[in-house]
């Protein structure tokens, strides 16, 4: 059974940091794309970010450029998603996502989904 699952989410103050963990079974990495998404309330699921399968490359929306870094384990099946210098707009529940192929930034290619982990940045 594939599955994916978040954690990490919690309250952080402005310009705190957070590290978002998604852990992966039933696939492996060197196999399956991740994507980081978030979506926050009255608002469309946005994509965040994504590490390919293939040679590991990344890639980042705009708004989180510098700030966000993802990264991977293999040998975990962990894709990770460092966050510094949070902004009270990246207050979102925060989605990762496997895709066979590619790294896309469409939710609509994306497989499987975990649950979500909520992230609040907030004074």
């Amino acid at each position: 059974q594939l599955q994916v699952v978040e954690s990490g989410g919690g309250l952080v103050q402005p310009g705190g940091s957070l590290r978002l963990s998604c852990a992966v079974s039933g696939f492996t990495l060197d196999d399956y794309a991740i994507g980081w998404f978030r979506q926050a309330p009255g608002k469309g699921r946005e994509w965040v970010s994504c590490i390919s399968s293939t040679d590991g490359s990344t890639y980042y929306v705009d708004s989180v450029k510098g700030r966000f870094t993802i990264s991977r384990n293999n040998a975990e099946n962990t894709v990770y998603l460092q966050m510094n210098s949070l902004k009270p707009e990246d207050t979102a529940t925060y989605y990762c996502a496997a895709e066979r192929l590619s790294c896309s930034n469409t939710f609509y290619a994306y497989d499987y989904w975990g649950q979500g982990t909520q992230v609040t940045v907030s004074s």
